[in-house]
């Protein structure tokens, strides 16, 4: 299948490029490159900023040139904290890319999608695991923006027939390969690298929530997970209307406190951490549920947490010995 993947070259993007390339499809990628860089990836790249007024234009001249016959739309702003101190930019970026590349899939006939979403769709929880049918409640801009590109879709697939698939992530950790790290750290695991690369200790936001051991607990699931069920969801989108909304995580929650314990494990680095005060727009808990994507893709994330930090702890390593380099 020919794909266009948006947001391509970050993080996630390049790990879901690699993964569609593995199972046999030809990619192209669309990233304006402010949080991506071209070397992660192996497939043609077009530099375009898809918030733009002729973003439009363009992705459908890249869509037709490509003869594109589906589209993996991850490009978007994703910090928590950035987007409760600019909520209008995160509306414009996340919401407003998104209504570009819907209008130029429907100028360009292509009727298939893969939407990233998120978990921070649901905001505060009151049961864990916590299943798609559960209210949705965000509690911060960037789960507000996602949410409504999850209702633009729904509009567009009773509208004019695109069928889509909208995957709300949890907590992405990990890299398949040392050179596909996070690049912008903006995620507990990787910011606490760099507090210890500092001589610094880590920081947890606030020990006095609702759970086990005060610390927030959330679902953490390796990246290479993360990118393996995009191929299964294009599958799906042979034959499914609509707009079919599933979680992507463990089902299983690890606390912020025990994440921590885990880079100290694997990066024999220990220095005691400092509780600060929450951070504005997080829950106390949010863990998947998984029965409905394992009934509906067949699938299940295979790798653990000591998984995910080691292979974080390497892709770190990478980046810094890189940067020394110059």
């Amino acid at each position: 299948m020919r794909l266009l993947v948006t947001g391509g070259a970050g993080y996630i993007g390049a790990h879901v490029v690699i993964a569609l390339q593995a199972a046999g499809h030809e990619v192209v990628v669309v990233d304006d490159l402010s949080a991506g860089r071209a070397d992660r990836i192996g497939a043609p790249l077009v530099e375009i900023d898809i918030t733009r007024a002729d973003a439009r234009l363009k992705l459908a001249a890249v869509m037709d040139e490509h003869g594109s016959e589906g589209v993996i739309h991850l490009a978007a702003r994703k910090r928590v904290g950035e987007s409760m101190v600019r909520p209008d930019w995160y509306r414009a970026q996340n919401v407003g890319g998104l209504r570009n590349v819907l209008a130029a899939m429907r100028t360009s006939g292509i009727d298939r999608l893969v939407f990233s979403s998120t978990a921070a769709v649901y905001g505060d929880v009151d049961t864990a695991p916590v299943r798609e049918s559960a209210p949705t409640r965000p509690v911060n801009p960037y789960g507000e923006t996602k949410l409504e590109g999850e209702r633009l879709i729904t509009v567009a697939a009773r509208d004019w027939g695109l069928r889509a698939v909208s995957l709300r992530y949890f907590n992405a950790v990990g890299a398949s390969s040392p050179e596909l790290g996070d690049s912008a750290p903006a995620n507990l695991v990787p910011l606490v690298f760099e507090r210890l690369d500092d001589g610094l200790p880590p920081v947890i936001l606030g020990d006095d929530w609702e759970t086990p051991d005060g610390t927030c607990v959330r679902d953490y699931v390796h990246v290479a997970d993360v990118a393996e069920v995009h191929e299964a969801a294009l599958r799906l989108l042979h034959g499914r209307p609509g707009n079919t909304v599933l979680n992507v995580g463990t089902g299983h929650g690890t606390s912020v406190r025990q994440m921590i314990e885990e880079v100290f494990i694997v990066t024999g680095n220990r220095v005691e951490p400092i509780v600060a005060p929450r951070r504005p727009g997080d829950s106390a808990s949010v863990t998947a549920s998984v029965e409905r994507i394992a009934r509906v893709l067949g699938w299940r994330a295979v790798r653990t947490v000591d998984e995910m930090v080691a292979s974080a702890w390497e892709a770190h390593l990478a980046r810094t010995s890189a940067l020394s380099r110059g």
